[in-house]
């Protein structure tokens, strides 16, 4: 049978991490936690978690940083917690390339659930023929079951999440994909009210895209609806 899912918590509240620890370790996870963001740095590239859940406000080290240092050398899945209405949080969290974020107070059922909608978006099994076989809309390729991606023979290092809304926009190419469907599809939950979030992570793939020969973005916004992915 395969392990329960390790997920490192990294927050100074000692309280509410106790609290977390024995909800989601009675959901089938095996929790660890760390209450400063230095010792939360080390653990997470130790290699030795599935994802990781830091919380934004901490002293010294706080989560921005934290983050930024994990995405210098890791692609490990990152969900942050912020403080209720911080957009600005939300906002530098997603571009430095964290997963999701959940505002804090949270419910630890909510926080279960968009753990649970990452993991399974980053832990799929080998599959057929479609999974094993790369989706190409020259000059990008992907792997999805390998969860790689190159444009022009380049490899991209995108994160989890950037990834799943790329295969997504990738199988739909020229087809203009809903906010809502990008949404469920690649975050793997409804699509809330005022959420930035799928803006921002397109944003930062547009960056890390190349362009056509007639210098346009391959991925295509379309007002009011949604996104596509053009064909060259």
């Amino acid at each position: 049978m395969p392990s329960d899912p390790r997920v490192l918590l990294v927050d100074d509240d000692v309280e509410l991490s106790r609290m977390l620890m024995e909800y989601m370790g009675g959901e089938g996870f095996d929790v660890h936690a760390v209450h400063d963001g230095e010792a939360g740095v080390g653990q997470a590239l130790s290699g030795s978690y599935d994802l990781i859940v830091v919380d934004v406000m901490m002293p010294r080290l706080n989560g921005v940083e934290v983050l930024r240092r994990i995405r210098a050398r890791s692609s490990l899945p990152v969900l942050m917690l912020t403080a209720k209405g911080d957009d600005i949080d939300r906002v530098v969290g997603l571009e430095l390339g964290a997963d999701d974020y959940v505002p804090k107070p949270c419910s630890p059922r909510e926080l279960v659930a968009r753990v649970r909608a990452i993991l399974r978006r980053t832990q799929r099994e080998s599959g057929g023929e479609e999974l094993n076989s790369p989706l190409e809309v020259a000059p990008l390729v992907l792997w999805p079951q390998k969860r790689s991606v190159e444009w022009d023979g380049t490899p991209l290092a995108l994160t989890s999440t950037e990834f799943n809304l790329l295969e997504v926009l990738v199988r739909h190419a020229g087809r203009v994909v809903s906010k809502g469907d990008l949404s469920e599809q690649g975050l793997g939950r409804p699509l809330a009210r005022y959420d930035r979030s799928i803006d921002v992570h397109l944003s930062s793939l547009r960056h890390k895209l190349g362009r056509y020969a007639d210098g346009r973005s391959p991925i295509e916004t379309v007002r009011g609806i949604g996104y596509q992915y053009l064909r060259e």
